[in-house]
């Protein structure tokens, strides 16, 4: 049977750690949680969606959706729509960011064809909150919005309240960049048409005795790096454009999640083989200090190539698009190995609901034992914090 995804570790051999006594009752203790409200819940087989599809087929007629959000309210929607493309049929705009040129192009569409999702699990998000009075001449309304924030006495419910706007409960015990399984990524995939039940499908598979081996291991050494300090970047070296926003999801994640207490790998987007002609020189004859994660796609359906230099390029004769991307990867690899620099390969057979579900499940779990192993909170964001204060004392 093949696999939907492959991760494979290739870190250095003194980076190992050899007790996984500890790393195994971590994971151990979060799976016997899941029934209970934490940041884990989402992957208990009880846990239950704060909506019914029966209560979102009124809005199904929109051919536009204008998703709203920021940071972890938004990511991982745009990931499951970047890594699905080919399934989704309706247009899909992202706005997670305060930039006029977005809105512009928003205003050049029919307002009748606008569906808008709002997402804000405090619901005082100032950058959405700016957006949608920006959009207010777009007629944000009750046949045209659905709301997903935290049940409380925040500014996005009394707005829902005030103009009677149909609202989605986001569980506070859980947060932006763990939600993804959650309302905040299934509202959105449910308007692109995926079948929200099949990303579930594999989320419990590094808890299996066969699996579990994959996510100790890789733990127990990345914790390593961050303890050591010897580490300063982690380079996402994506060769698929499916996998772009996946990319930037997992970028927030371990930033956001792993990056305090004076402790933190810098978690770097590249492209590749765009950068093997701008950064790759750096990254394999620059300083020791950076580990990476290789993304790739096996995709069997590729352009064909056609020879039009004769016989000077004959290599490339009877090759596909493919072909081609993964010679570049593997000569990459081959590189990182002869020159002992550590690496962790992360392979898609599959682009499906369950490859992505399973995707999510692995970084959220991998994310939330290294915070235990290097003693920080992987659910806070306390600078951040210290800035949204700052920026609204400037405001006021």
């Amino acid at each position: 049977m093949t696999k939907s995804l492959e991760i494979k570790n290739s870190f250095l051999e003194n980076n190992k750690v050899k007790n996984t006594h500890k790393i195994n009752f971590i994971l151990d203790n979060i799976k016997n949680n899941l029934d209970n409200k934490n940041a884990f819940h989402f992957l208990s087989k009880k846990f239950k969606l704060n909506f019914k599809t029966s209560n979102l087929k009124k809005f199904k007629k929109y051919n536009s959706i204008v998703v709203l959000g920021m940071g972890g309210s938004i990511l991982g929607a745009k990931a499951i729509h970047t890594f699905l493309r080919d399934k989704i049929k309706k247009d899909f705009i992202f706005i997670d960011d305060l930039d006029a040129s977005l809105l512009k192009n928003l205003y050049k569409k029919k307002k009748k064809d606008l569906l808008f999702i709002i997402i804000s699990k405090s619901g005082n998000t100032l950058e959405t909150l700016v957006n949608i009075n920006l959009l207010a001449s777009l007629n944000i309304n009750k046949t045209n919005t659905i709301i997903i924030t935290e049940k409380k006495n925040n500014t996005l419910v009394k707005f829902a309240k005030d103009k009677n706007i149909f609202c989605i409960e986001h569980k506070n015990y859980i947060g932006g960049r763990y939600s993804v399984l959650s309302e905040v990524g299934m509202v959105p995939a449910y308007f692109m048409g995926l079948n929200i039940k099949s990303f579930r499908k594999n989320i419990l598979k590094y808890f299996t005795k066969n699996n579990r081996r994959i996510i100790l291991d890789s733990a127990n050494q990345l914790s390593k790096c961050y303890l050591s300090k010897n580490i300063s970047s982690m380079i996402f070296f994506n060769y698929s454009s499916k996998l772009n926003n996946l990319a930037s999801w997992c970028q927030q994640l371990i930033a956001e999640s792993l990056g305090k207490k004076n402790k933190g790998i810098l978690p770097i987007l590249s492209k590749a083989p765009k950068d093997h002609h701008s950064l790759l020189q750096l990254y394999l004859d620059g300083p020791k200090d950076k580990i990476f994660y290789v993304f790739s796609e096996k995709n069997k359906k590729s352009m064909k190539i056609r020879n039009s230099f004769n016989n000077s390029l004959s290599y490339l004769s009877n090759k596909n698009l493919n072909q081609v991307i993964e010679s570049q990867k593997n000569a990459f690899l081959k590189v990182l190995k002869r020159k002992k620099i550590s690496y962790k390969e992360i392979t898609v057979h599959k682009c499906n609901e369950e490859t992505i579900g399973e995707f999510f499940s692995y970084f959220i779990l991998e994310t939330g034992i290294i915070g235990k192993l290097i003693n920080v909170n992987p659910f806070n964001q306390p600078a951040v914090e210290e800035v949204k204060v700052l920026t609204k004392k400037n405001l006021s």
